[in-house]
């Protein structure tokens, strides 16, 4: 006689899981923030704006209209302007002449500038009328070699977004050497300016306080190795808080000129290793690494002092280099550092 199977059990019919990616929303804020839509109008003629512009008129430029930022409050103006009253500013990276050909081409196919730039006031001594755009370089080359004659932009009154690079320009991602370059060129205008300036008065602009040291460097030598020592230097190199930017510029050049020595020693022991028969690419990150004196300290969170006086890190640094052994090298130990590599290039 056949035994019967007992009959499987129902299974319970719960809510279905739902996924990673729809558990996970972006907060938002409970707290309201800047102005109402009825707020935002604003006229060209209201006193707020009348003197940009008149600049604008001044340059054979045309103010479309006027707002308030949403957030902030702050005026604003959608302005024609004449392409030869608008440069970059002077401390921004290079221009990337693929990066240009390429958007011309994708502006030109699609038959519409759509993107205005930003732009401020120029100092009078920089351009008698003109303006200053902190984002919008390659959007400006792009619109001369397309033949255009002028370009439209959102023009702030406040001159101080000029230093807001880092924050503003997204067109083209920074690379370290970009940011480095922008962030020294900013502080080398800004302590020109301002003999009371302070590092600490504009953290803010310059992001941190590396890109200053590494920006000395990348002047005299566009192809240093930034991206070895960075990990290095966002341990122990800090903002100034009590010397004027002019005389901390002075500092950050020797440290830099340290910095050089450094990797000249750094590049005979590369040497060294590649005649051992070393291939690796990561072999001058590996040597900076052996020679970094912070290496395995970590950083406290929300503690924002350097783990060790530069000075201090530089001296160890120099002499790990004039002590390192080239026989303690092993072929697994850059396996690890080409595993654990960031990928912070130049």
């Amino acid at each position: 006689m056949a035994t019967r199977k007992p009959k499987a059990k129902p299974r319970k019919r719960g809510k279905a899981k739902r996924s990673t990616a729809s558990r996970k929303r972006i907060p938002r804020s409970k707290v309201k923030r800047g102005i109402t839509s009825a707020e935002a109008p604003l006229s060209i003629s209201d006193p707020e704006v009348a003197g940009t512009v008149m600049r604008i008129q001044a340059s054979g430029g045309s103010a479309a209209g006027a707002w308030r930022d949403p957030l902030s409050g702050r005026p604003l103006i959608l302005a024609c302007l004449p392409l030869a009253a608008v440069e970059p500013t002077p401390f921004q990276r290079e221009l990337s002449p693929t990066h240009t050909k390429r958007l011309a081409q994708k502006i030109d196919e699609s038959g519409a500038f759509l993107d205005p730039i930003i732009a401020v006031a120029a100092p009078v001594a920089a351009m008698k009328e003109g303006f200053w755009t902190p984002n919008g370089r390659h959007r400006l080359a792009a619109a001369r070699s397309l033949g255009m004659q002028t370009i439209t932009a959102i023009v702030s009154p406040d001159e101080s977004l000029a230093f807001k690079i880092l924050a503003l320009n997204t067109e083209k991602a920074h690379n370290l050497r970009d940011r480095s370059l922008e962030v020294i060129r900013m502080a080398r205008e800004i302590a020109s300016r301002d003999a009371r300036a302070k590092e600490t008065d504009h953290a803010a602009e310059f992001e941190s306080a590396p890109l200053l040291t590494l920006g000395i460097l990348y002047e005299e030598e566009k192809r240093f190795s930034g991206g070895a020592y960075h990990p290095v230097l966002r341990k122990v190199d800090a903002f100034e808080p009590s010397k004027s930017l002019r005389a901390s510029l002075r500092q950050r050049e020797g440290w830099a000129s340290r910095l050089k020595g450094i990797d000249v020693q750094v590049t005979k022991i590369v040497k060294g290793l590649q005649a051992r028969g070393f291939k690796s690419p990561y072999l001058r990150t590996y040597v900076v690494a052996r020679v970094n004196p912070v290496r395995w300290l970590k950083v406290k969170r929300g503690d924002t002092r350097p783990l060790m006086p530069i000075g201090e890190a530089l001296t160890r640094m120099s002499r790990s280099a004039r002590d390192f052994n080239l026989d303690a090298v092993k072929p697994g130990d850059l396996a690890l550092v080409a595993a654990l590599s960031t990928g912070e290039g130049d």
